[in-house]
């Protein structure tokens, strides 16, 4: 993750103490700074701490979009338990040290944890090796026992009441693809999910995944919710053969336990409207200057036609 810029934004001495005492006895907060570009609905605070002469990178996580608050309330613990949950992953995930549920020390909601080495690696060398590690690193994830994890996959938006897109070339379609999508769903079991995996929330060192962040939406759900995300973004940064070639190394390494449906990557697909399509913050922030508007809905029409002959 980026390194934070040495004393920019300071915590009230409130909240410093309270991060201080979480980390334990003896703990010093040498700085805080943002980290820009890799949350659009929260901010977060790369914080470097000194405990008992052993230095500690943490991020704390500031619930601050009121109207996200308004409808999920449960923002931190739900960040929190999906945390605990992922640490068993055979993947590196952040450590969840505290949250401040009520805000009563951090102002707002927040979420104390771990920072992961790394950064974030959207212009790779060895594209296929890239995919396959995405999809490798997304497998490990999916084999956490889910057990009793409260929080349920749903969908962002609502369905019935969808419209085709005015900025797609093919509009009918998309009254397709909604009127698809009101079908029952396909049958299958339930996993933990990340339920927001894509590039930007993948970290790389030496051209290895070192972890994946961003927790707050993990739940129980479909293994195609995921797979369907991640493969949306690829085809917006890079074109369809790099989701289709993302989608090949998926189920090459599950096997027989993975079984691909074109609605998840449906579901996903519409969780786009009414849009237009935008270009998130975090590409360029990362180095991503190839991708335009233009392109992206010429590259999602054309996912969308070929995810509705899947079907």
């Amino acid at each position: 993750m980026p390194e934070p810029a040495q004393d920019v934004e300071k915590l009230s001495p409130e909240a410093l103490q309270w991060v201080a005492d979480a980390v334990g006895l003896g703990t010093t907060i040498q700085s805080v700074g943002p980290m820009a570009a890799v949350s659009t609905s929260s901010t977060l605070l790369a914080i470097e701490a000194l405990r008992n002469g052993r230095s500690m990178k943490l991020v704390l996580r500031r619930f601050v979009n009121e109207g996200w608050l308004r409808e999920e309330p449960d923002l931190e613990r739900h960040e929190a338990a999906s945390l605990e949950k992922a640490r068993v992953a055979d993947v590196p995930t952040p450590e969840l040290i505290a949250y401040d549920e009520a805000g009563d020390r951090c102002c707002v909601p927040a979420v104390l944890m771990t920072r992961l080495p790394g950064s974030v690696e959207l212009n790779p060398g060895n594209l296929d090796r890239w995919l396959y590690q995405l999809a490798e690193s997304l497998i490990r994830v999916h084999a956490v026992e889910v057990g009793a994890h409260p929080w349920s996959y749903s969908p962002y938006n609502d369905i019935p009441h969808l419209t085709p897109p005015g900025w797609s070339r093919f509009p009918e379609l998309w009254g397709k693809a909604i009127g698809a999508l009101q079908e029952p769903r396909p049958e299958g079991p339930e996993c933990f999910i990340h339920r927001d995996y894509h590039p930007a929330n993948v970290l790389w060192v030496d051209n290895r995944v070192s972890g994946i962040v961003d927790w707050v939406n993990a739940c129980r759900g479909p293994v195609g919710v995921d797979v369907g995300w991640c493969r949306r973004d690829l085809v917006q940064l890079y074109g369809q053969p790099a989701a289709d070639r993302f989608l090949h190394a998926y189920r090459s390494l599950a096997g027989p336990s993975f079984e691909y449906h074109p609605y998840w990557d449906l579901m996903t697909l519409v969780e786009l409207l009414p849009g237009p399509p935008t270009i998130y913050p975090g590409w360029t922030a990362f180095g991503v200057h190839h991708v335009n508007r233009r392109d992206m809905i010429e590259r999602l029409d054309e996912y969308l036609a070929s995810v509705m002959a899947r079907l």
